[in-house]
C-alpha cells in the first residue's frame, strides 16, 4: 500500500485501515469536585457530572459509531451509558479495563494540601521529570502511555477503517493525544488541560496518526464551567 505524504513530508494515515476515535473524559465525578486524586478509586459522578453526560448525550443524539467503549471506573461508565442510549442503535457499552486512569497510589483520596505534606519529594521529582516520576505505590505518565497504549493498539487492529467511541479519563486523553503526534514533547503533558465530558479526536494508523481535534466541551458552554483538574495535572490548591 502506498502511503499519502503531505506537503509537509508527514506520513498520513490511509483512513481506510486506520481508526477514528472519539475521545471523551467522563463528567465531573464527586471527588472531581471535592479535589481529591482519585486515579483507579471507583467514584460515581456527581450530579453536574450527570447533567453534564446529559448535555453531551443531547449533542450525539443519532450520531453512528462502529462501537463504543469505556474504561471499566463508574465515573466513565456512567458517563458512556448516559450517552449511548442516545446514538444510533444504541449499541451495548463495552469495558476495557486497560482504558482505565493513571494509578495514583498512595495519593488516592488526597487533596493536594495533603499531598504538599506528607509528599514533598514526590512533587519535587515530578516537577522535575513529569514523564517517568511514578505517584507513591501507582504508576508514572510512562506507565500510562504504555498500558493504554497498548489498548489503544488493540482496539485500532479490530476497528480498522471504522470510527469508535471512546469514554476514559484526562490522562488516557492525553495518551490519545500522544500516539496521533507521535509522541508529546518533555513537559508538554502539563499545558493539554481536558475539561469533563470533552471530546478529542484522533486518527490512528497501524504506524501513524493525526490529532484531527482536541479538548471540544462546546455544549458545555450553557452549563457550569467544567473542571479541568485531574490526576495527571494535579489540583488547585
Amino acid at each position: 500500500m502506498t502511503k499519502r505524504l503531505t506537503a509537509t513530508g508527514f506520513n498520513a494515515p490511509d483512513r481506510a485501515t486506520a481508526t477514528e476515535f472519539w475521545i471523551v473524559r467522563h463528567g465531573e465525578s464527586t471527588w472531581n469536585a471535592d479535589g481529591r486524586y482519585q486515579g483507579q478509586t471507583d467514584v460515581p459522578l456527581s450530579n453536574v457530572g450527570v447533567l453534564q453526560a446529559s448535555t453531551l448525550a443531547e449533542r450525539l443524539t443519532g450520531q453512528e459509531f462502529a462501537a463504543v467503549y469505556s474504561s471499566d471506573l463508574l465515573r466513565a461508565s456512567q458517563t458512556a451509558q448516559i450517552v449511548a442510549e442516545r446514538l444510533a442503535g444504541a449499541p451495548p457499552v463495552q469495558l476495557d479495563a486497560g482504558l482505565r486512569e493513571i494509578n495514583v497510589g498512595d495519593l488516592a483520596g488526597l487533596v493536594i494540601s495533603d499531598i504538599r505534606a506528607k509528599y514533598p519529594q514526590y512533587l519535587t521529582d515530578l516537577q522535575a521529570d513529569p514523564w517517568s516520576t511514578r505517584r507513591p505505590n501507582g504508576e508514572s505518565m510512562e506507565d500510562l502511555f504504555k498500558r493504554c497504549g497498548a489498548a489503544f493498539q488493540d482496539l485500532q487492529a479490530k476497528h480498522s477503517g471504522q470510527r469508535v467511541l471512546v469514554f476514559t479519563h484526562g490522562g488516557v486523553v492525553r495518551v490519545g493525544v500522544g500516539l496521533a503526534l507521535g509522541g508529546v514533547p518533555a513537559n508538554a503533558w502539563a499545558r493539554l488541560s481536558v475539561s469533563n465530558t470533552s471530546i478529542t479526536r484522533v486518527l490512528l494508523g497501524p504506524d501513524s496518526g493525526a490529532l484531527l481535534g482536541f479538548n471540544d466541551d462546546a455544549h458545555l458552554e450553557n452549563l457550569i464551567e467544567a473542571t479541568e483538574a485531574d490526576d495527571v495535572l494535579g489540583q488547585s490548591p
